[in-house]
């Protein structure tokens, strides 16, 4: 699935806002991951690791401190110069064929090419594919992260679908998009993070044999109708009753006389707000942990985005958790204000509180 319209990437990245180690659980989940990749590919010192939009280094540190050579490609300059600052070796660039041919120039083929929450995240991914094709070592692998389709339209985290993102992937659309560069999906794995994603292991054909997890994958979505008009539609018109059902509750408290405010100056946040049309009638201010955000408005709805520290400060009886992706971590760092009387109201698959 993708977008009708699309944004120049030079307008979304140049300048970008979101810095990964923000995110406790983010750190964590890249560490955890880092020391599986090592381990099950046997990544030492004669390694080269390349890993595309690789933000401020929160992954790249842990190949950094192991000893593992490596490469991030990121795109925001902002950003780079802080994974620059920080001791990880940067290039300030697009991933693109161009950028692939001189990373092979310059260092070498990589063993291992990562690449976390940027598949979605490309226009031409035909080109994005090939350049992945010529940076690949004969024997080396693939890992990609991304959002699963196929959860986002079950637990109808229709938030996700913001111009940042122009694909939606099925691992059935992902088979014939491989072969086309001469690569394919040897093992899929179900992971929990932003709300059911998957990581894909990819190698040349032929390399390794596939594993039986990816004809799993791509027969259960089968089952589900994926490709199909109906499983679109029924997405759609489950987004609409969620939409009055939130706007339903969200009026309800404003009427009763609670106040209410908003965590999570997301882009995910921003899609939510705006298709519910839920605004300064509603919330009062949006906290924020990034102090790259802190200051600033949300886009649309024009709410200011405070420290976190706001919502001890000023007590909403409910905040509207709009990263809901992170409710766990979030909940454990506002645990003063769950115990004096505040709550988080998730939005989805349905508005309910968090317990």
């Amino acid at each position: 699935m993708q977008l009708g319209h699309t944004v120049p990437p030079e307008a979304l990245f140049s300048d970008y806002l979101y810095f990964s180690s923000v995110s406790d659980a983010m750190v964590a989940h890249a560490s955890r991951a880092t020391e599986s990749h090592q381990r099950e590919y046997a990544l030492g010192g004669d390694s080269f690791v390349v890993e595309i939009a690789s933000n401020d280094g929160y992954l790249l540190k842990n190949f950094v401190n192991s000893g593992v050579p490596c490469l991030g490609v990121e795109p925001a300059q902002n950003i780079a110069d802080v994974a620059l600052a920080n001791g990880i070796p940067t290039l300030q660039k697009f991933f693109t064929e161009d950028t692939a041919e001189q990373i092979v120039r310059n260092y070498n083929q990589a063993d291992l090419i990562l690449g976390n929450n940027v598949f979605a995240h490309v226009p031409d991914i035909n080109g994005f594919v090939k350049g992945l094709c010529l940076l690949l070592a004969p024997e080396g692998r693939v890992i990609l992260e991304f959002p699963w389709a196929h959860e986002m339209v079950k637990k109808l985290e229709f938030d996700t679908i913001y111009h940042e993102h122009f694909f939606y992937f099925h691992g059935r659309a992902l088979v014939p998009l491989f072969a086309r560069h001469g690569l394919e999906m040897v093992r899929i794995e179900k992971l929990p993070i932003h709300g059911g994603s998957l990581r894909i292991h990819v190698a040349r054909e032929g390399v390794k044999t596939p594993d039986g997890s990816v004809s799993a994958l791509v027969e259960e979505e089968g089952k589900a109708g994926v490709g199909t008009a109906a499983y679109a539609e029924v997405f759609g018109q489950r987004v609409k009753q969620l939409k009055d059902e939130l706007v339903g509750e969200l009026g309800r408290l404003k009427s009763s006389g609670k106040r209410i405010a908003a965590y999570g100056a997301s882009a995910k946040g921003s899609t939510l707000l705006n298709y519910c049309g839920i605004g300064r009638e509603l919330l009062e201010f949006v906290v924020d942990r990034s102090p790259h955000k802190q200051g600033k408005f949300t886009p649309g709805t024009h709410l200011p985005i405070l420290p976190t520290a706001a919502l001890e400060e000023q007590m909403p009886d409910v905040t509207l958790l709009l990263t809901w992706n992170f409710a766990e971590e979030i909940a454990a760092q506002q645990g003063n204000y769950l115990r004096n009387g505040g709550k988080f109201l998730v939005p989805v698959p349905h508005p309910h509180y968090l317990s």
